[in-house]
């Protein structure tokens, strides 16, 4: 059905545009390939001919197709280097004497000043650019939006704080991994995304995988923590699962039904200003549960030294934004959904590293839920190989059937 009505869509458009120039239909083609399978088609300029005209894709495409897949490859980098340095380094900070939840959560989003940066060069590239803007929704609405998604993201990076404080670090990557099972519920309620078997059996996989870990009784690990701390802190990672996958549906959810446009630089100033509020919802945090009291005595009693204790803090802030920048670029390149299932990528590799720098037990309880959770990733991964072929599909039939629209 949904196939069907995308053609029928694309042939109007073709049928209605057959009296314009081929700029507009080579445009319209370009946004609609541009997320799933990159360029397909060139835009070879206005013809004197009022009828447009197509062709096959020359040697540019293939130049855009090779940009395109390196710029995927760039952002993947940034988000997988960043989220698993981030992830070592705070499990270090709480190994050395660390103890602030406030302030580990803080360090998650202090950094986001630094993605004013691409968000400043894009708007001097496109400064000269005559696209008509698109109207913008209404300050105070969006305003609520941001402030909103901020708090959320302020909460759920408390929540990953108290986990990774009260878990192995290896505990806390596969546990984190439910994310893609949450994100499958909360988008087919809240994002309209169909419950494939593929993805049925995803979450399965998932659920199963975290219910190991929850049961399991972890020890020689990164931590030294009772059995009630172990069990807050597996039910407060899964929680912050549930919420970082919410937080991903909402923010789709603001793109398609308030915003109505999902650029670069829209993609950017959501996740700016959300981590702008999360920070300063963090130092508020951390100002009223008396955890600033302690820093100076954190500091000094640091394992490592003052100067480590701050190179730590500030490497796990520019980690976090690293990991922002390739999820941004993710979702601009790609979608929000392939962002989000790269994220998960990284979740069971960290567990390896874990293991060589702070020498956890993976025992057969953690390798069994490692092995479930990379199934259940596969699982995801292929059902959106399928949809991806299908939208490739479309694209192609649509852009043929133009062709013989064209040659009428």
């Amino acid at each position: 059905m949904e196939e069907n009505a995308v053609l029928q869509k694309m042939k109007k458009l073709f049928c209605f545009c057959e009296n314009r120039t081929e700029r507009s239909v080579s445009q319209h083609l370009l946004l609609r390939s541009k997320s799933s399978v990159g360029p397909l088609l060139t835009n070879p300029g206005p013809s004197n001919d009022s009828r447009p005209t197509y062709r096959s894709p020359p040697q540019q495409s293939i130049s855009r197709y090779w940009q395109w897949w390196f710029m995927v490859a760039l952002n993947i980098f940034f988000l997988l280097a960043g989220q698993t340095a981030a992830l070592l380094l705070g499990r270090f900070y709480y190994n050395q004497g660390g103890n602030s939840k406030w302030m580990a959560t803080f360090v998650q989003t202090a950094a986001f000043p630094f993605l004013f940066l691409p968000l400043i060069f894009y708007h001097y590239r496109k400064s000269d650019s005559t696209t008509v803007p698109s109207p913008s929704p209404p300050l105070a609405k969006i305003a609520l939006i941001y402030l909103v998604l901020g708090l959320f993201v302020a909460a759920d990076n408390l929540m990953y704080s108290y986990g990774l404080l009260y878990l192995p670090v290896s505990t806390y990557s596969l546990i984190c991994a439910s994310q893609l099972a949450f994100n499958a519920v909360f988008s087919y309620f809240l994002n309209a995304q169909k419950f494939t078997p593929l993805i049925f059996n995803s979450v399965i996989l998932l659920t199963f995988s975290a219910s190991l870990l929850g049961v399991s009784e972890d020890s020689d690990s990164s931590t030294d923590v009772s059995k009630g701390k172990y069990a807050l802190g597996f039910v407060l990672t899964l929680g912050a699962s549930a919420t970082y996958s919410l937080i991903l549906s909402l923010m789709q959810l603001t793109f398609e039904k308030v915003i109505r446009r999902e650029t670069f630089s829209v993609v950017l100033e959501m996740q700016i200003y959300t981590a702008g509020v999360a920070t300063c919802a963090s130092v508020v945090g951390l100002f009223a549960s008396g955890e600033w009291k302690s820093l100076k005595g954190e500091m000094e009693g640091y394992g490592t030294g003052r100067v480590s204790y701050v190179l730590t803090l500030v490497w796990t802030a520019i980690s976090w934004q690293v990991a922002s920048v390739g999820v941004v670029g993710l979702i601009f390149v790609v979608s929000s959904l392939f962002s989000n299932v790269i994220s998960t990528l990284a979740l069971p590799v960290v567990p390896i590293f874990a293991v060589i720098f702070f020498h956890d037990k993976m025992d057969g309880v953690k390798i069994m839920a490692m092995l479930i959770a990379i199934w259940g990733f596969v699982s995801y991964i292929y059902q959106h190989y399928l949809d991806d072929s299908k939208a490739k599909k479309v694209i192609a039939d649509a852009w043929k059937n133009s062709r013989e629209i064209s040659s009428v």
